[in-house]
């Protein structure tokens, strides 16, 4: 009898009480509406390409599902923007909104705003765009009980490239192989910066540090040495390793820069100390790794001199091969870290522009 009662009340669920019916009449009857408004989150693209020192803006809307306006008006809508770590394993909190109160955390504070061009507008707006700003961020509208989310992708225009120090190759830790790209005007790079890379043409045997931990290598030329030469180009994969013992080179990713990049001219060739001084008397400091990449791969920079470099090293950027000067690839040629104190080179200097 309890069974027969129970099954009778779900199938009255969404009835009135019946006026015959006395027992009934004054219960309190229960509206299951699962089909009523749910909040959707939506971005309109879910890639977006900038380049450092740019404006961008990553879009996201919300809307309910069977209305037509953005928001109950029951309930404050709070936005909350965050970045997602390469291992997915946390997120980094950059922008938070809810009413008239905003709040923004870390390298993006003064920085980031919501465009706002309409009531359910979410999307956030980053300016002066830096290399540490690459990656895929999360959008989540919160409404009352109700929530939703959507990812969009930053990418960055740039240059990945492979870095070893002085010291010769396989000698940096993760950390310090973080440092190395950062004091070359560059943010170790990611896999899919490194996969691009490859897919146009970077071909490099030696394997690096990639920003979430692992340690990969591109093959576009199968060869003995690398992997054996029957094997099938690629992205290879060393797996990930201890970001404190273990030991490799690093690739590097850097974008555009707010300066101009050059070779000074100058009478004579030059030490590395001498090389410093002749840029600073130019009103310019001696250029990085990172930027001889970037003018070489972004501005189609040429030059056919061996330059010294802030790290040390002289290289030199080819953009059209021609005999002597990188006959078979454009590419930025490495030399070497010649010894600072007795061996002559010119030099590579960058003024940044105020």
């Amino acid at each position: 009898m309890k069974s027969l009662l129970f099954l009778v009340l779900i199938s009255v669920c969404w009835a009135e009480p019946h006026p015959d019916n006395s027992s009934l009449e004054h219960e309190k009857i229960i509206h299951i509406q699962e089909n009523g408004p749910r909040l959707l989150v939506v971005a309109e693209q879910a890639k977006i390409f900038s380049h450092r020192g740019g404006n961008v803006t990553l879009p996201c809307k919300f809307y309910h599902e069977h209305t037509s306006t953005a928001g109950s008006g029951t309930h404050k809508i709070r936005v909350k923007w965050t970045k997602l770590t390469s291992d997915y394993l946390k997120e980094v909190d950059v922008f938070v909104a809810m009413g008239h109160h905003r709040k923004s955390y870390g390298n993006y504070q003064g920085r980031v705003f919501l465009r706002e061009s309409s009531e359910n507008d979410a999307s956030l707006i980053i300016t002066n765009v830096i290399l540490e700003d690459y990656g895929r961020y999360k959008c989540e509208v919160i409404e009352g009980l109700e929530d939703d989310t959507a990812v969009v992708a930053l990418n960055l225009e740039g240059v990945v490239f492979p870095y070893s120090p002085r010291l010769g190759r396989y000698n940096l830790n993760f950390h310090e192989a973080q440092r190395a790209c950062l004091d070359q005007d560059s943010v170790i790079a990611s896999f899919d910066q490194l996969y691009d890379a490859w897919r146009s043409g970077l071909d490099w045997c030696n394997a690096g540090w990639l920003s979430d931990g692992s340690v990969q290598y591109p093959i576009t030329k199968p060869r003995e040495p690398c992997g054996g030469k029957n094997t099938v180009p690629g992205v290879r994969s060393y797996g990930f390793w201890d970001k404190d013992k273990s030991r490799y080179d690093v690739f590097c990713f850097t974008s555009n820069f707010n300066g101009r990049f050059y070779y000074l001219i100058h009478p004579t060739k030059l030490t590395y100390d001498e090389a410093i001084q002749a840029c600073l008397k130019d009103g310019a400091q001696i250029a990085k790794v990172g930027q001889i990449f970037a003018a070489w791969k972004l501005l189609g920079y040429d030059r056919c001199d061996a330059g010294w470099l802030a790290d040390g090293s002289v290289r030199y950027p080819i953009s059209r091969p021609r005999k002597r000067c990188s006959p078979n690839e454009a590419a930025v040629r490495f030399v070497g870290f010649p010894d600072k104190k007795h061996k002559l080179y010119g030099v590579y200097c960058f003024r940044a522009y105020n």
